[in-house]
């Protein structure tokens, strides 16, 4: 079995949302706090439907039945945590970083973040960065397991999130990978 990966279209949206809830509920159910500003209604669909317009959410499928198992965005270094000294434009962010929980343990947010990792070093980037929630000691360790390294913890009164990692451009930890859908040339 195995993976590949597309461009979102605003045909998506419903999509996307079932992930952010089932997320969202998942989260909810062990305890943890993150995501637990939940994204509903006309704000979330806009801002998913923004994100497409603008290229940069991805959705991952099982090659055989093309039943999407997760979703990936990039965006813009999130200047609350990301400081000038850091150089910004060294990276490519990524963000809501999700897998179908009946699709969990497959290695899928690996493949992920090394597809991310070639994207970055075909730009000419030096890191892949993220940043997740502060309480969120199993996903750092996670995130650590995949060779991202802790940066700092960043604490603005107004988020919740802080934790930031940062692994190499063209770090690559897997014997496979993500192949581009075969209606769409790669890197998406």
């Amino acid at each position: 079995m195995g993976y590949v990966i597309r461009p979102a279209s605003t045909d998506d949206v419903t999509t996307l949302m079932q992930l952010r809830t089932e997320a969202e509920n998942w989260l909810q159910a062990r305890g943890s706090d993150q995501w637990s500003d939940r994204e509903t209604g006309a704000r979330a669909i806009g801002k998913w439907k923004a994100a497409i317009e603008d290229g940069r959410t991805w959705l991952i499928q099982d090659d055989l039945s093309d039943v999407t198992v997760g979703t990936v965005s990039r965006g813009p270094a999130d200047l609350d945590f990301w400081k000038t000294d850091d150089r910004p434009e060294s990276a490519l962010y990524v963000y809501k970083l999700m897998v179908r929980r009946d699709s969990s343990g497959a290695g899928i947010g690996s493949l992920v973040l090394d597809w991310a990792s070639k994207l970055a070093a075909l730009e000419g980037r030096d890191w892949v960065r993220l940043d997740c929630w502060r309480t969120a000691t199993g996903l750092q360790r996670y995130y650590e397991s995949l060779g991202f390294v802790h940066v700092r913890t960043e604490a603005p009164t107004h988020r919740k999130s802080g934790w930031l990692g940062q692994r190499p451009a063209g770090l690559v930890l897997n014997d496979v990978e993500l192949r581009p859908a075969s209606r769409v040339p790669y890197p998406a």
